[in-house]
């Protein structure tokens, strides 16, 4: 990439933020559902269609890590050390998540989530990428352990790989808009999150090792 390119996606992404930093601000302000794109474009100081290049759906304007989410569990197992199964490296991945309070696992603040789950569009669009994201687990896994078209397995593995995650983002969630720190929230979750992965090994404890 020369210095030129290099440059202009920089200055992409950082528009990309602005506009979608000014229209999380709005949200949080008065609610996802009564915030128009021509409202959040004024905001940001650019023009309507410039949002909607960036932002195609209004939800992702809120929901900006979407893709990060949609791919975070494909791109560990196959970023997994040699040696390592799936299990393993998701459930290693989760923990540091959990340690780092990480934003993409569903430490998002009382605000945002409370945001969320006021707006149906939202909570739809999430359940969206829930379901992204256990599709791409489980190409991922065809793919790393090389199995026919036919075969059920890698679906069946991100099936439960994937409704783990899912279940922890919800109490996540749940503990949040309860009202609980972010600390306390981190230190329930270590706890829950080892007797989840633990569910899961005596099917895949050996599956899809590096």
């Amino acid at each position: 990439m020369t210095t030129q390119q290099g440059l202009r996606a920089r200055k992409k992404q950082q528009t990309r933020e602005h506009i979608s930093h000014r229209a999380t601000e709005l949200f949080l302000e008065r609610g996802f559902d009564r915030v128009t794109i021509a409202e959040v474009a004024a905001a940001a100081d650019v023009a309507k269609m410039t949002v909607t290049n960036y932002f195609p759906r209004k939800e992702d304007l809120a929901l900006d890590l979407g893709a990060v989410f949609t791919e975070q569990l494909a791109a560990v197992v196959r970023d997994r050390a040699p040696g390592q199964s799936a299990l393993a490296a998701l459930r290693e991945a989760y923990l540091s998540a959990v340690a780092a309070q990480d934003q993409v696992i569903g430490f998002s603040g009382a605000s945002f989530a409370k945001m969320i789950t006021d707006s149906p569009a939202l909570v739809t669009r999430l359940r969206d990428f829930h379901d992204d994201r256990q599709a791409a687990l489980a190409r991922a896994l065809a793919a790393e352990t090389g199995a026919a078209d036919d075969d059920i397995t890698p679906r069946v593995a991100a099936a439960q790989l994937a409704g783990v995650h899912r279940v922890l983002f919800d109490e996540i969630m749940a503990r949040t808009l309860a009202g609980e720190s972010g600390d306390e929230i981190a230190a329930a979750l270590t706890i829950a999150a080892t007797t989840a992965f633990d569910a899961l090994a005596p099917g895949l404890a050996d599956y899809a090792v590096r």
